[in-house]
């Protein structure tokens, strides 16, 4: 996350990985009972918009298009995809990081599985943590420094067969080539 894409929530458990940053939710601390069963309206209001753009993953010769919000504010990123129902084949939601760094996700307060591809420099995928599971504390990370971390439906990567080594371009980030 930004400052705290990196570190700043991993620190404030005393943990020191260097470069984490927290994707569907903030590894700042356990849930209390109070953060755990608020309504999501509370937590993820409606009316805080993203930006949505398009992202591109190019898998061989084929293009596989997700219109996709940006997480891009210490807020947003520790929010990410909490509390939501539901995510379409054809969306997502990207985490950029600047400077690049290692990346540490995880699925607090997140009820759907999902699919978190790591993106490296040049859009390049380094890895890819599929299908993770929904409402768990387990850390998942990146292979190296990462530019993105890109969440999608648990289970499309598979499905697309979208691989690491593949590359992925959004607007403002690495471009597709043609």
């Amino acid at each position: 996350m930004i400052k705290i894409r990196a570190l700043g929530w991993l620190g404030l458990l005393g943990l020191t990985v260097p470069g984490a940053i927290a994707g569907c939710s903030a590894q700042s601390q356990a849930p209390s009972e109070t953060q755990a069963s608020a309504p999501a309206a509370e937590q993820n209001p409606a009316d805080e918009r993203l930006e949505v753009i398009t992202v591109t993953v190019a898998s061989g010769d084929e293009r596989h298009v997700f219109q996709t919000e940006v997480a891009s504010s210490p807020a947003e990123q520790t929010r990410g995809l909490m509390f939501r129902e539901s995510l379409a084949d054809d969306a997502g939601m990207i985490f950029p990081i600047d400077p690049p760094r290692e990346a540490s996700f995880w699925m607090r307060n997140t009820v759907i599985p999902l699919d978190m591809i790591f993106i490296g420099a040049g859009g390049v995928i380094l890895n890819i943590e599929r299908d993770v599971e929904p409402l768990t504390l387990d850390s998942r990370l990146s292979a190296g420094p990462v530019i993105a971390v890109f969440e999608i439906a648990g289970g499309r990567a598979a499905e697309l067969g979208i691989e690491a080594g593949d590359h992925v371009g959004w607007p403002g980030g690495p471009p597709i080539g043609e």
